[in-house]
């Protein structure tokens, strides 16, 4: 059985198409989550990702495909969203009213929604600032403000757009470790990004959208495993104080297998190393030794799941 028909997966997307102004946004796109997975959504800009979370919160309908929430066919219900941008609140509204205001759309009386702001903004470190004004939240506030009102009717479901964007790294790892409790709680998290630094240790499965379509969808293991590194930063230990005859000895000494550049204007010691075709790693830091070059310290260029995310979004589908 194919994972996207698997009814026991609360998120289930098959073969869904998407056209808007008649260019296909989305292309047959298929994918499924489970109770209690953080799901990646990756893509460059303007691969869909955006698309493919309205579709998956009953914003826009597919032209083709189906789309099942937590059992449902109608998308709007079992399943929490928050949006990118931070101009979706009353920002003459307290955090709490706007909770309220949005709980009672929900259908909540009262008292239940007040209970459950409450609950909320508690949860995610705002109970402090709860009366006031939401047009004086930080952006990292506003973030958590939107993640509590995606968790107000307690959706099995939670679909996340940028919510790490623009946030310092204290900011971000705050966002990670809510979503990451609610993950734990049950919830079915799809997290698009753009941030791959942040996946390990995250992430327990990523789809790759180019164009519209997916390109890769597995692990994230699985994805490392498509990395051909080809770039490295190579650090030497030296007598020459010139950068530049530094890095025309060592260009010298790897003619034919790599080029090299300084990594920082007036480094004399490290230096991004370009592979060649054909060429590897070891016979390229052989030539190096032979030049008499001390080598202290190699490591890749970029990290391997940035490099897998590169190869894979410039392949030709």
């Amino acid at each position: 059985m194919n994972s996207a028909d698997d009814p026991t997966r609360p998120l289930r997307l098959s073969g869904v198409t998407c056209r808007l102004g008649g260019a296909a946004v989305l292309d047959d796109v298929s994918l499924s989550a489970g109770r209690g997975e953080i799901h990646a959504l990756l893509g460059p800009t303007g691969a869909g990702k955006t698309t493919l979370l309205r579709v998956l919160a009953g914003l826009i309908e597919p032209g083709e495909g189906h789309v099942r929430i937590a059992g449902a066919a109608d998308g709007t219900r079992g399943a929490g969203l928050l949006p990118s941008g931070d101009r979706t609140f009353y920002l003459r509204l307290s955090g709490l009213e706007n909770l309220l205001f949005f709980a009672r759309l929900h259908g909540m009386t009262r008292r239940r929604a007040r209970l459950r702001a409450e609950h909320l903004l508690e949860r995610v470190d705002l109970a402090h600032a709860a009366r006031r004004r939401a047009g004086l939240y930080s952006h990292g506030m506003i973030k958590r403000l939107g993640i509590a009102r995606a968790l107000l009717a307690e959706p099995p479901v939670l679909l996340l757009d940028e919510a790490t964007h623009d946030l310092d790294p204290e900011g971000a790892a705050r966002i990670r470790g809510i979503v990451t409790d609610a993950a734990r709680a049950g919830a079915t998290i799809i997290w698009a990004t753009q941030r791959l630094d942040e996946l390990r240790g995250f992430a327990d499965r990523v789809t790759l959208v180019v164009a519209g379509r997916v390109r890769f969808s597995g692990s994230l293991p699985d994805l490392v495993a498509r990395a051909v590194v080809r770039r490295y930063v190579l650090r030497v230990r030296n007598g020459h104080a010139d950068p530049a005859a530094v890095r025309a000895r060592l260009a010298g000494s790897l003619t034919g297998l790599a080029s090299i550049e300084q990594e920082r204007p007036g480094d004399a010691e490290h230096f991004v190393l370009s592979l060649a075709d054909g060429a590897v790693l070891g016979d390229v830091l052989g030539a190096v030794n032979s030049a008499r070059f001390v080598i202290e310290a190699v490591r890749e260029h970029r990290s391997d799941i940035e490099e897998a995310f590169l190869g894979l979004t410039r392949r030709q589908p």
